[in-house]
């Protein structure tokens, strides 16, 4: 990838799962023109709205204008904000707002918000008459690029991240680019780490883009907009290719298996830690991780560490305010992760940058000694 200097253009994503196919539009704006975009894919004419009391106050007066223009009748439904909203009792919550709207098969739930608000969304339109349509409108950097792509939806559990879900493909996603623009950094650096993320899964000229690149990408503009793209793409072609997670889709969830850990044993507190800060710390101790096991050069983990620190994002878990619960705890939280198979750990590891591949029988007594190895007590 080269550098980018042209204006912003608006980029379209096609994801080909035959009569499921959709579109991902990406680019300014798109937030004013959702009901004419909408209108013109669905059949049905009525929407439930579902948001957040961070995102409701800037873009829910528009997205209804748009609805209403483009002859959608709507309803809204404003949530708390943060992660402990993706749980039981918010997602009968939505269920009753949707079935209340007489919501039909051919209407629409509509996402509007980050990835909690699409999960928590999209399971709910899997199970609302057992699957209405769902459209994805992602107001975060992480949602845009990963979560709003591909159809994993679901809520936590005491038990962990994400343990109950369906697999629920939106029918359309409306990737705002100006949207971002209203992001805190922190939470623009959290997106980031998913972006990054798919350059080392198996992109290493792309993770050299964003190398050279990412001050561009943080300011706005065209390269911002080739990052998205770039990133709905390489998920995309992920999704096409092992819709279900039997097999390489795996490789989505590079840092995640210990990400998720630090996101429980941190009660999923965003004072402390959002999920792509777990993210990037994960990543940077699957590379560690992989060192460790004779796997990749320790130079690779120090590129990957260095190149997160750079754009101001948590690489240690010592970054992370307030105490950890021990490396034990952490372990108990790995094993209950969703890929665990027959009681043996999988985890995403590298044989260097954009190298990445599914290990499913990795020792637990190798990953509680590295664990212990990298506590910050």
């Amino acid at each position: 990838m080269n550098a980018i200097t042209s204006a912003p253009a608006e980029r379209l994503v096609r994801v080909p799962l035959g009569k499921r196919a959709y579109d991902i539009l990406i680019g300014p704006g798109l937030i004013a023109r959702a009901g004419a975009e909408i209108a013109a894919r669905l059949k049905g004419r009525k929407a439930a709205v579902i948001t957040d009391e961070n995102v409701a106050p800037i873009y829910l007066d528009a997205l209804t204008a748009s609805l209403q223009a483009a002859g959608i009748q709507s309803s809204s439904l404003v949530l708390p904000a943060g992660e402990k909203t993706k749980s039981f009792e918010h997602l009968m919550t939505v269920c009753d707002a949707v079935l209340t709207a007489r919501i039909e098969r051919n209407d629409a739930v509509i996402a509007l918000g980050g990835g909690v608000i699409g999960d928590l969304s999209g399971f709910a339109a899997g199970i609302v008459r057992r699957g209405v349509r769902f459209v994805q409108v992602p107001t975060s950097l992480l949602s845009q690029v990963d979560s709003s792509v591909g159809g994993k939806t679901g809520i936590n559990t005491h038990h962990g991240k994400n343990l109950v879900g369906v697999f629920h493909q939106p029918d359309l996603v409306l990737a705002d680019t100006d949207v971002l623009n209203t992001l805190s950094q922190r939470e623009f650096r959290a997106g980031y780490a998913e972006v990054a993320k798919y350059g080392l899964i198996d992109k290493p000229d792309f993770f050299a883009w964003l190398e050279a690149n990412w001050q561009d990408v943080f300011s706005g503009g065209a390269a911002r907009i080739e990052a998205i793209a770039a990133s709905c793409q390489a998920k995309s072609d992920v999704v096409v290719a092992d819709e279900r997670e039997n097999g390489p889709r795996a490789l989505l969830n590079l840092g995640h298996t210990f990400g998720h850990a630090l996101e429980a044993a941190t009660a999923y507190d965003s004072r402390r830690l959002v999920h792509g800060e777990g993210v990037a710390i994960g990543m940077v101790l699957a590379h560690e991780f992989s060192s460790r096991l004779n796997l990749a050069s320790p130079d690779d983990a120090k590129r990957v560490e260095t190149h997160l620190k750079t754009v101001g994002l948590p690489t240690r878990m010592g970054d992370i305010p307030g105490a950890l619960p021990p490396a034990e705890v952490l372990m108990d939280a790995i094993a209950q992760d969703k890929k665990v198979k027959s009681g043996q750990l999988t985890f995403i590891l590298t044989r260097g940058i954009g190298q990445s591949f599914v290990a499913d029988d990795v020792p637990s007594s190798e990953v509680l000694s590295f664990l212990r190895e990298k506590h910050p007590q």
